[in-house]
């Protein structure tokens, strides 16, 4: 009986050379579609590519955050300079130069808040 099986299955292995032949040459068709596809790949994600891609995010965000910081360093600076001033005027130091530093820091806030666009239009 185990003969019979055997028997059996090569009488199947001698129809499968021929499907094992067109399945082979399929599979190598695939194989060779595929290295193509991912050759296309690799020139189109090169690494220079993908790196002047993520350097020019970089230098964006890097001159979105100057921008920002230069933004509530000046707001702080124009009120401590305009209190100092007021203080050298008016010789009521240190009170308007505090005040107006303050005063300065909140209105840089409002400027970065403002330009990163946090705050909504509607009021």
């Amino acid at each position: 009986m185990a003969e019979n099986t055997n028997d059996g299955a090569n009488g199947s292995r001698d129809q499968s050379p021929p499907d094992e032949a067109a399945l082979s040459a399929r599979l190598g068709s695939l194989d060779h579609r595929l290295s193509e596809i991912r050759d296309s790949r690799r020139s189109k994600t090169d690494q220079s590519g993908n790196e002047s891609g993520d350097s020019a995010a970089r230098a964006s965000a890097m001159a979105l955050g100057f921008r920002l910081s230069s933004e509530l360093i000046a707001g702080v600076a124009v009120g401590a300079a305009i209190g100092w001033g007021v203080d050298r005027l008016l010789s009521t130091s240190p009170f308007g130069f505090i005040v107006l530093t303050l005063l300065g820091f909140v209105a840089g806030v409002v400027n970065v808040v403002r330009s990163a666009g946090v705050a909504s239009g509607k009021r």
